[in-house]
């Protein structure tokens, strides 16, 4: 058990390491191209130069309160449209019909680039916060909603005969099997939700918002200043890296019973 434990320790610190290391030599490749490249800022600023900009946008609040606001819409997005895919995924499950008929619209929903419906929403429902949520939560909403189905699909017909020679009722059945045998597959499609509704909600904001990380890129562009456009960027790769932890987190957390000993990188990282 003790060597066990020391074993997973040192994993965990290997996986740390590597990742550090992949981020410092990714940082000296950027520092030796602005060096010896002689570009000048508005086209490629140096590391240097981005950490300074983010101290900047630190001090003065900029950063905080655009965040802030990005999170707020992801949140809503991310939260209103898992909900919204789980119940209609369950309901697509349990009823072929009505997937035949709902199926055809829900695929032509995802031939249409999401920038292209952006201002559409934006121009229905205001640059407000309302429609930048709806763009976020309009694109985590297939990806939830198909690996829910596939989840409730797959759990096995001799799992439903054993419930019903145990006289489970129809609430029995959901909560005892088929919840637990669709988590895995449903956090699957949470995952990439997550970081699918960072890319809705910053779209939202490039189409039309007065605060937010897309509307700081959109200034630090018009001013030509790049490295905010890089400090608004890191911070939305943080922001994504942020909500997929929390979801690993949580589907370790529910699907603890399966006991897995492997683990996610970005976990080993945050623990």
């Amino acid at each position: 058990m003790i060597k066990s434990k020391k074993y997973l320790k040192k994993q965990k610190l290997n996986s740390s390491g590597f990742v550090i290391l992949s981020i410092g030599f990714a940082l000296l490749v950027w520092f030796l191209v602005t060096r010896w490249g002689d570009l000048p800022a508005f086209i490629l600023p140096s590391p240097m130069q981005v950490f300074n900009r983010f101290w900047i946008s630190i001090f003065d609040g900029s950063l905080l309160r655009h965040s802030s606001y990005t999170l707020l819409e992801v949140a809503l997005g991310l939260t209103i449209g898992s909900i919204l895919a789980t119940l209609t995924g369950y309901l697509l499950a349990k009823s072929p019909a009505l997937e035949r008929l709902i199926s055809p619209y829900l695929v032509a929903s995802q031939a249409i680039p999401v920038v292209a419906i952006a201002p559409l929403l934006v121009i229905w429902f205001g640059p407000g916060l309302f429609s930048k949520v709806l763009i976020a939560a309009l694109i985590v909403f297939f990806p939830v909603l198909v690996n829910t189905v596939v989840g409730v699909r797959a759990v096995s017909k001799d799992y439903y005969d054993l419930m019903r020679s145990l006289r489970a009722s129809r609430w029995q059945v959901l909560k005892y099997l088929e919840i637990p045998a669709a988590l895995p597959v449903f956090f699957g499609g949470l995952r990439v939700g997550a970081t699918l509704s960072v890319i809705g909600a910053v779209v939202g904001e490039f189409v039309g918002a007065d605060r937010g990380l897309g509307f700081l890129i959109n200034v630090g562009r018009g001013q030509y200043d790049t490295a905010l456009v890089f400090v608004a960027i890191f911070a939305l790769v943080l922001l994504a890296l942020i909500l997929y932890g929390l979801v690993i987190l949580l589907e370790r957390r529910f699907l603890a019973w399966q006991h897995s000993p492997q683990k996610d990188t970005l976990v080993e990282i945050l623990e």
